[in-house]
């Protein structure tokens, strides 16, 4: 009997002893309350340290950034101020800044967490509702600069372009996303939470929101089209009329050499004929007679000639 009394109170000092210390790491921070109230210093130091057993308890805290992922309940849009039903995904970055006002007013991170989305929710709602949805889809008025660059010279397609991308915007994602932050900042400051950041990861359509953009798209996209290849039937008539017109200058000059060349031949072969006339009239006659038997006369003409045919004249031996 003495040796179990004795276990137990052994194994009861063991368990009061080793729940006087406890451990903090680097990203830790720790309150200690005594029966609910706080008795001490928060500890913010990576240590070993004692607290009274039982009586005492350690609060651990992160001291890293936290990350807030918002719910997306896609069965809640809202409309922004020019009437355009959206559901906005954003996320947040905290950390716990005050961890006795922590302690008092959550106990427990996911608490907290909790309500980052009443607060961060409800202000992404007050804000983007006052807001065009162009001023939440884009950050800057950069995409019209570039459009008037690209397009200066083309003042049609500038003024199609201008009108596909909508008006200049004023304020931009950025800029909403710092008012949310701002807004939602003050009210978690109160209860030892520093908020770090805010930003929209996306934004998600209403169906009919997205058939409107989708239809709008095809239009655009149909027109843009058509213009292409309206241009490009345009430049291919000019392309086609000017080669015809370059092959025709080709054919001309080159007509035009032939007949010079031709011409300069029949010239020269003129006043060979010429003096060959001059120097033996006789051959010049021979000679001229077989150049029109050859013309006349093939391997596949048939002629009925009597001896003393004029067409035949220098073939008769007395003339040869």
């Amino acid at each position: 009997m003495k040796k179990i009394v004795t276990l137990i109170i052994f194994v009861l000092a063991i368990t009061v002893v080793s729940s006087s210390f406890f451990i903090v790491n680097e990203t830790e921070q720790v309150v200690i309350t005594r029966f609910g109230k706080p008795v001490r210093n928060i500890i913010k130091s990576a240590g070993i340290y004692f607290k009274i057993p039982l009586v005492e308890k350690a609060n651990i805290f992160e001291k890293r950034i936290l990350e807030w992922d918002g719910h997306v309940d896609v069965s809640e849009p809202f409309l922004t101020k020019d009437k355009k039903s959206i559901i906005v995904d954003t996320t947040a970055r905290w950390r716990i800044k005050e961890p006795l006002q922590f302690l008092q007013a959550f106990h427990a991170e996911d608490r907290a967490q909790s309500r980052l989305d009443d607060i961060i929710d409800s202000n992404v709602r007050n804000v983007i509702q006052k807001m065009e949805l162009i001023e939440v889809v884009r950050n800057s008025n950069r995409v019209l600069t570039v459009i008037h660059e690209e397009n200066m010279n083309d003042e049609a397609a500038l003024m199609q372009d201008i009108e596909e991308v909508a008006q200049q915007i004023h304020l931009g994602r950025d800029k909403i996303t710092r008012m949310i932050l701002e807004q939602s900042r003050k009210d978690m400051e109160t209860w030892g939470v520093e908020l770090i950041d805010v930003r929209i990861k996306g934004l998600i359509y209403s169906q009919s929101v997205l058939e409107n953009v989708f239809n709008r798209m095809i239009s655009q996209y149909g027109i843009k089209a058509q213009n292409l290849l309206s241009n490009g039937d345009r430049r291919r008539s000019e392309i086609e009329g000017k080669t015809e017109l370059e092959v025709k200058q080709i054919r001309s000059e080159a007509y035009k050499n032939a007949q010079e060349i031709r011409g300069h031949g029949d010239a020269t072969a003129a006043k060979i004929y010429a003096e060959t006339l001059t120097i033996d009239p006789e051959f010049y006659h021979f000679q001229r007679s077989l150049d029109a038997y050859g013309k006349a006369i093939d391997k596949n003409s048939t002629l009925i000639l009597g001896t003393e045919s004029e067409f035949f004249r220098v073939l008769k031996k007395g003339d040869l």
